[in-house]
C-alpha cells in the first residue's frame, strides 16, 4: 500500500510539473534570450574585409592581390575611402603615394594602368640635396638654361610637386656637388619639358615642396 501510495505521489508531481505554466513560461524566455543576444552580436560586428599593405609601397610601385593582406576592421561611414575585399582590379594598380607596411589601402592612393596620369623619370639634379628629399616626399624641378655669354639664366620651376619614388646612389659620379640622382614621378603633361631641359644641359635643382611650418 505504501509503494502504491509513493508512485501515486511521484507520478502527480509529474503531471503537476509538466503542466506548471511557470515551467513554459520559463522556458520561453531563456529562448528568447538567447535569440536576443545572438541578434546583437550579429548587429553590432559590422566590420568588413579590407585590403591592407604586406609590405612598404612605394610610389610607382605596381601592386597585385600577393602583395596584399586582408583585414577585418569597423569602419562605419569611412569604408568608402578605402579598398575592400573583391574590389581589387584583375591587373593591380599603381600607388601614388606611399603606404606603410600594415596600413589600409586608401582609394586615393590607387590609380589604374591605363588611366595613371604620372611616370617615372630619372633626374640629375647639379646641386646637393636636402635631407628631407627622401622615398615619398614631394619635390619641385627647378630649370636655369645657359645663356649666350656663357653663364646662366634665372632659375624657374618646370616640374611641380613631383613624388621621390627613390633615390639612386651612383658611384662614378666623381663630385661630391653633383649629388644623387632621383627616380620621379612627374605629370605626363611636363614630361616634354623637364626632358628638354635635360637635353640641353639645363643647370636642375631639386628642392622640396610643401614643408611643413615649425611650430
Amino acid at each position: 500500500m505504501t509503494r502504491r501510495s509513493g508512485r501515486a505521489q511521484s507520478q502527480a508531481r509529474a503531471r503537476a510539473l509538466a503542466l506548471d505554466p511557470r515551467l513554459a513560461i520559463g522556458v520561453v524566455l531563456v529562448a528568447a534570450s538567447i535569440v536576443g543576444v545572438v541578434s546583437l552580436v550579429a548587429t553590432a560586428d559590422d566590420s568588413i574585409e579590407v585590403y591592407a599593405a604586406a609590405a612598404p609601397l612605394t610610389p610607382g610601385d605596381r601592386v597585385m592581390s600577393d602583395d596584399l593582406v586582408v583585414r577585418s576592421v569597423r569602419l562605419n561611414e569611412s569604408k568608402e575611402f578605402y579598398i575592400g575585399r573583391g574590389e581589387l582590379p584583375a591587373d593591380g594598380f599603381i600607388t601614388t603615394r606611399p603606404i606603410a607596411a600594415g596600413e589600409l589601402i586608401p582609394a586615393s592612393s590607387v590609380g589604374s594602368h591605363e588611366g595613371l596620369s604620372l611616370t617615372a623619370v630619372v633626374v640629375s639634379p647639379q646641386g646637393g640635396l636636402a635631407q628631407t628629399v627622401s622615398s615619398g616626399a614631394s619635390v619641385d624641378v627647378w630649370a636655369s638654361a645657359e645663356t649666350e655669354d656663357g653663364g646662366y639664366g634665372a632659375p624657374g620651376v618646370i616640374v611641380s610637386d613631383a613624388t621621390v619614388v627613390r633615390l639612386i646612389e651612383d658611384d662614378s659620379l666623381v663630385s661630391p656637388a653633383s649629388g644623387s640622382a632621383l627616380e620621379l614621378l612627374v605629370p605626363r603633361s611636363r614630361v616634354a619639358r623637364l626632358l628638354e631641359a635635360m637635353a640641353n644641359g639645363d643647370v636642375l635643382s631639386v628642392i622640396p615642396a610643401n614643408l611643413p611650418a615649425k611650430g
